[in-house]
Parts: C-alpha cells; sequence; structure tokens
C-alpha cells in the first residue's frame, strides 16, 4: 500500500525508484570548512560529468561513535556556515543527520535533507522534529529492525503532515561485529511507494569490529552496490574522501575519491539497464 510520496522533487530532478539513479555522497564526518566545500565541489563535478544527480552529505556530530575518545566532527555551531556556503553559494543540496529535536530547526535553512540515523530510528520525539521541518527525511533502517517494521517509523512522519520521505537500507546486525544485507528489504520498502535509497558503506561496515572503532570489507563495496542497483532504486549512498587512511570517522569503510568515477559510471550503466 502506498503510504508516502513516490517522487520528490530536488533541484529540479525527480528522486524516484524509477527514474535515474541519484547519487548521495561525502565523508562521514564534517572534519573541516575547506574540506567539506572541496568534497562538495569535486563530487558535483564528477557528477556533473557523468549527468548524475547529487546531493552532499556528512555530518556535523557523530554522536554515536564507538568509543568516547573517539573524534565526532566540527559542531552544529561550526556547521551551519560551511552548511549555508555548500547549498547556497554552489546549490548542491545537502544531507546531514540530527540527533536532538532541538537541532532540527536549527538546520532547515541550510541543508535539504534530514537524516534520522539508525540507531534513532524509534525516536519519537525527533523524528516529529524532522517531519516538522517540511525537509525531506531519510529514515536509515536500524540494524535491528525488519523493512516490515519500519512501516510504523514511517507513520510517525506522516502523522505529521510530511510525505517526503527517503527509505535507506544499510544492513541488519546478524551476530556480533557484523551486518548482513537482505535484498528482499529493497523489495518491500520499494512496495511501500517510497523512494529507496542503499547505504553502500554502512552495509560492508564491521561495528566496533576491532574493539574502540568500527572497521569495514571494503571490497565487497562495488558487489553489494550492483546488486541494489539492478533492483531498480532511487539513490545510492557513499561515504567517500580524498585520504581515506586520515579521515575521522569510519576510513575503513568509505571509498577513495579518486575510484569515484569509474564506480559511479559502472553503478549508472546497471541503473539505466534495471529502468528501461
Amino acid at each position: 500500500m502506498a503510504i508516502s510520496n513516490n517522487t520528490i522533487n530536488l533541484n529540479n530532478y525527480n528522486i524516484s525508484n524509477k527514474d535515474p539513479l541519484t547519487l548521495i555522497a561525502g565523508p562521514c564526518a564534517l572534519e573541516s570548512k575547506q574540506h567539506a566545500i572541496d568534497m562538495a565541489c569535486k563530487l558535483d563535478e564528477i557528477c556533473r560529468n557523468l549527468d548524475l544527480n547529487f546531493i552532499f552529505k556528512t555530518s556535523f556530530d557523530k554522536a554515536n561513535r564507538t568509543s568516547i575518545h573517539s573524534k565526532r566532527g566540527i559542531g552544529l555551531d561550526r556547521a551551519l556556515c560551511v552548511f549555508d556556503e555548500i547549498k547556497n553559494i554552489h546549490n548542491i543540496p545537502i544531507l546531514t543527520d540530527v540527533h536532538l529535536p532541538e537541532q532540527c530547526n536549527l538546520i532547515t535553512d541550510v541543508v535539504d535533507i534530514v537524516q534520522i540515523p539508525a540507531f534513532l530510528l524509534r525516536q519519537t520525539d525527533l523524528l516529529i522534529a524532522a517531519a516538522n521541518t517540511g525537509l525531506i527525511v531519510n529514515l536509515k533502517k536500524a540494524q535491528f529492525m525488519s523493512a516490515f517494521d519500519i512501516r510504523n517509523v514511517i507513520e510517525k512522519v506522516t502523522f505529521s503532515g510530511n510525505k517526503n520521505i527517503l527509505l535507506t537500507e544499510r544492513g541488519t546486525m546478524f551476530g556480533y561485529n557484523n551486518l548482513i544485507v537482505d535484498y528482499r528489504s529493497l523489495k518491500i520498502m520499494k512496495d511501500y511507494d517510497i523512494p529507496v535509497v542503499f547505504d553502500a558503506t554502512h552495509s560492508i561496515q564491521l561495528p566496533g569490529g576491532s574493539g574502540q572503532k568500527s572497521t569495514g570489507e571494503k571490497d565487497f563495496i562495488e558487489t553489494l552496490s550492483i546488486a541494489a542497483v539492478s533492483i531498480g532504486i532511487s539513490s545510492i549512498f557513499i561515504e567517500t574522501h580524498d585520504n581515506p587512511k586520515k579521515a575521522i570517522s569510519d576510513g575503513d569503510n568509505m571509498v577513495d575519491l579518486t575510484d569515484m568515477p569509474n564506480f559511479l559510471e559502472k553503478l549508472k550503466m546497471f541503473d539505466s539497464l534495471a529502468k528501461k
């Protein structure tokens, strides 16, 4: 049963499971103003060359790091001017996470998509606050949640009058320190008539895999991404960095920026075939 918008318009292009693939990409954490702007502009150029719709993503605060000693990003206050420049000067749409209801109103004018982290997907007040911004809300399916259970989460957002929703698959917890992608989830979520996103880089994460931080199995990113895009989804979510080894968060899961053009060109081919 359709319970939300099946097509979302952003920056004069459509996001849907039938329209050409949209890329959601950027570094995991917002490390500095210049780095974020450089990454956004470089990714935008890559996507323009490939005729690929692009949304820049980064997190002003990684509030769910494994260790208390892990770096979290520059924080919301310093991030607002960074988002403003990327969105309103460079004309690049932005997605970022929120962790507290009061953060939602603060970012309304400088981002396009509010993302609810997977660990917080049952937090009703946070979902309602995100919905009330009127922005697109990206719901990252929790590691402990089935594709059927997410219907209740969707209702919390639509109950507030916001039907601009994206649903993101990022793997299901399968034993300790391991995630498994059940591709049936993509089909189930597509049947809700909502644009579906595949998070390619968190799906290969090994949560807490090295004790004080998460690790990942990069060799599987391309394989899982091709499988997801071949089903016919709206978007692919990829964390990327110009130097993953120096990234302050999730470096083990990221695609190197230099590998993105060839990787995206391949995904675009499979997307085109799936949607013919």
